[in-house]
């Protein structure tokens, strides 16, 4: 009998960075460490832009591949997808490329699956440094109507896309993201000690995100000022994640700020760790401006923390009745929200009850499902 051929998908996975796996990293690792060992009878060739680490190659059917140079500038973007990807592809002649960072090859026929996770920067362009806001506002749409099929993580960024670039709504999936099972409740005991680690055994609010305008920083730091100089509690604000681009602006308004001793920055820190942060938070304040999707809710109820956050883009969709919106422009309804969980118990467990529930609706697992039903479809479609 004639062998069968095996089924060969090339994967981009230039986010798997050891020890800096962030919101697209930890979406591809989460998803591909599943799939990778769910289907054994699929070859993976992982497309690397650096030295991997290996702990990414999941299961013996993972093929890693470094494909030079390494992709952190749109200059170099361009030349890893357009030249080095395209010809890595040639030789590996797989039945699919799948892309889970929102960019593809426009100089390859072979069927792509894409991942977007949102295009923020179709409505903020000014919160990029210039050259990345036009390379993004200029490709995604021609990756949009290139891929054979795409997979967004949240039914707001999938309408999001079909509106903006004019693409079927047919041919997109919703893929939410996970929860890590590191992020869990911790004993009130528990909770002191990372207090006392953090914040010199204060209660504080726990921000998680890149140091970035779009996540609301400036305002939030306004409004952690207010509600310490009208409420006079001895609550920190702890700030977690790397600075991103054009974060001036942002560091002008925490050098103003009357409070800004209460403010504790870690940088970014490891999942672990992050976990103990969370749970160790009275809550979560996450008023971002916009979001494809915001991990950092979810991980939040996993820890029965409850929540502060925007009645923006995808964050209703995420946090259903578990969190308190609030219009992330206004200053006064961050204010009054923090106020409100600051004193109301009743309402903390409330948003904490409804948490549990909430979180029921995602997890890798189903995302992994999710994402390899798209993949299947990519596989099975005739050319878009």
């Amino acid at each position: 009998m004639p062998m069968t051929k095996r089924p060969k998908i090339a994967v981009n996975t230039r986010f798997l960075l050891k020890d800096k796996l962030e919101g697209i990293g930890r979406f591809t690792d989460e998803s591909l460490k599943r799939i990778t060992k769910q289907h054994p009878e699929v070859d993976f060739v992982f497309l690397f832009d650096r030295s991997y680490d290996e702990s990414f190659i999941y299961n013996s059917n993972v093929i890693p591949k470094v494909v030079s140079p390494p992709a952190r500038h749109p200059l170099l973007w361009y030349l890893w997808f357009e030249w080095a990807v395209p010809r890595a592809l040639k030789q590996i002649q797989p039945d699919l490329f799948l892309s889970t960072d929102s960019f593809l090859s426009l100089s390859t026929d072979v069927p792509t699956a894409l991942v977007i996770h949102d295009i923020g920067f179709e409505h903020f362009p000014e919160h990029l440094d210039y050259l990345p806001s036009k390379y993004y506002r200029h490709y995604t749409p021609l990756y949009a109507r290139k891929a054979r099929r795409i997979a967004t993580v949240s039914e707001y960024t999938r309408q999001d896309v079909c509106k903006r670039y004019k693409v079927d709504s047919s041919k997109i999936d919703v893929v939410y993201n996970g929860g890590s099972d590191v992020f869990k409740p911790v004993s009130e005991l528990v909770r002191q000690e990372i207090q006392k680690q953090y914040t010199q055994a204060c209660p504080y609010f726990v921000f998680v995100g890149t140091i970035h305008p779009r996540k609301n920083i400036a305002n939030i730091f306004r409004a952690f000022d207010q509600f310490k100089a009208k409420y006079d509690r001895d609550w920190k604000l702890l700030m977690v994640g790397r600075k991103g681009w054009t974060f001036k602006e942002i560091f002008e308004v925490y050098e103003n700020m009357q409070y800004k001793e209460e403010v504790i920055f870690t940088g970014h820190v490891q999942l672990e760790e992050l976990a103990l942060i969370t749970a160790g938070a009275s809550a979560m304040l996450y008023p971002s401006v916009f979001e494809g999707f915001g991990i950092p809710l979810l991980e939040a109820m996993h820890c029965d923390v409850p929540v502060i956050s925007s009645n923006t883009s995808s964050l209703p969709e995420v946090a259903g009745d578990a969190a308190l919106l609030v219009d992330p422009h206004s200053i006064d309804e961050i204010v009054e929200a923090m106020r409100r969980l600051s004193v109301e118990q009743a309402l903390a467990q409330n948003l904490i009850k409804a948490g549990r529930e909430q979180r029921k609706k995602f997890g890798w697992d189903k995302t992994a499902n999710a994402l390899w039903q798209t993949v299947e479809k990519a596989l099975s479609d005739s050319p878009a």
